[in-house]
């Protein structure tokens, strides 16, 4: 046996917030997205280099407030290319840490909370 890969699931309450935060100001890219029928609740994929998010409208697939960790090799370049796109809700700055990182760290409009780290 050999485990290959993880896909977190993040709940979301609002498909336009969630993609203003992802697509447009994180720039995911919007694999796919399913609806068992319209007006159901949405549940999409989302992805940008080799990470992988599944963002869903449907009660009981998680709860919200969760936190992920996200390797990523520049995270100052990512943190001054996120302070320039201006977005209302959020001006993440650069923390270093205790462990000898560098993090910068973004909440979503729904409590999670996405933390870059090198």
């Amino acid at each position: 046996m050999t485990l290959t890969g993880i896909t977190p699931i993040l709940r979301i309450f609002d498909e336009k917030k969630a993609k203003q935060f992802y697509v447009e100001f994180l720039e995911f890219t919007l694999d796919w997205e399913h609806r068992f029928e319209p007006g159901m609740p949405l549940y999409m994929q989302i992805s940008r280099d080799e990470i992988v998010l599944h963002l869903s409208e449907h009660y009981g697939d998680c709860s919200p407030g969760a936190a992920l960790r996200i390797a990523v090799s520049g995270v100052e370049d990512l943190q001054k290319t996120l302070i320039g796109k201006h977005y209302p809700y959020a001006r993440p700055g650069i923390e270093r840490t205790p462990w000898e990182t560098k993090e910068c760290t973004v909440t979503d409009p729904f409590g999670n909370k996405l933390i870059f780290f090198e």
